[in-house]
C-alpha cells in the first residue's frame, strides 16, 4: 500500500470507528483523511471503496496486534491471545467490532459480508494455529467473538471467562 493509501485508509478507519458508518459527511472524511477530496476519490472512488479501505487497514492492524510476537508456548499464547484482544478494546474500539457495525450499516452489501467472513476466518485461523488448537476455528471464534461482545460490559472479567473457556476448550480434546 502506497503512504498516500495507508494515511488515507488510516483516517477513514479512525472516523468510522469514532462516527460510524452513516454519520460523517465525505468533507468529514476528507478532513479525518487529511487530504484533498481529489486525492480522496483518487484513491477510493465511492463511499463503498471508502469504508473497504477502512476495514482492510483494520483487519491490517487488528493481525498485528493480536498474532506479532505471540509466545511460542501454546498455552501461553492462548492467555496472550486473550489478552490482546481485551486490551485492543480497552483502546480501539469498547463498543463492538467495527466488521460487524458495517454490515449492520449496509446489510445488503455483500462485499462487506465476504470481508467480515474473511476477517474473522483469518483470525480464527491464525488463533488456532498460535495456540495448537487446530481444527477449532469455530470454539476458538465463538470464544472471541463472545469476548470483544461482553467486554464493554465486564472488562478483566471478560477475558478471564474467555482464558477459562480457551484452557476449558484446549482440556477437551478434539471436536
Amino acid at each position: 500500500m502506497t503512504d498516500t493509501k495507508t494515511k488515507i485508509a488510516a483516517g477513514l478507519e479512525r472516523a468510522f470507528a469514532a462516527r460510524g458508518f452513516a454519520e460523517p459527511s465525505v468533507e468529514d472524511l476528507r478532513d479525518a483523511a487529511g487530504v484533498s477530496l481529489r486525492t480522496l476519490y483518487k484513491y477510493t472512488p465511492s463511499r463503498a471503496d471508502m469504508v473497504v479501505a477502512a476495514l482492510e487497514h483494520r483487519h491490517g492492524r487488528y493481525l498485528s496486534h493480536l498474532f506479532e510476537g505471540l509466545p511460542e508456548a501454546q498455552e501461553a499464547a492462548l492467555d496472550v491471545l486473550f489478552e490482546r484482544v481485551g486490551a485492543w478494546m480497552a483502546t480501539e474500539t469498547s463498543h463492538g467490532c467495527l466488521f460487524h457495525g458495517a454490515v449492520a450499516a449496509d446489510p445488503s452489501s455483500e462485499g462487506l459480508l465476504e470481508l467480515l467472513v474473511r476477517h474473522k476466518a483469518e483470525v480464527a485461523h491464525r488463533a488456532a494455529a498460535a495456540t495448537g488448537l487446530d481444527g477449532r476455528e469455530i470454539d476458538l471464534l465463538m470464544i472471541l467473538e463472545g469476548l470483544t461482545q461482553t467486554w464493554s460490559l465486564h472488562r478483566d472479567t471478560a477475558v478471564l471467562s474467555a482464558k477459562r473457556l480457551g484452557h476449558g476448550l484446549r482440556m477437551s480434546g478434539t471436536a
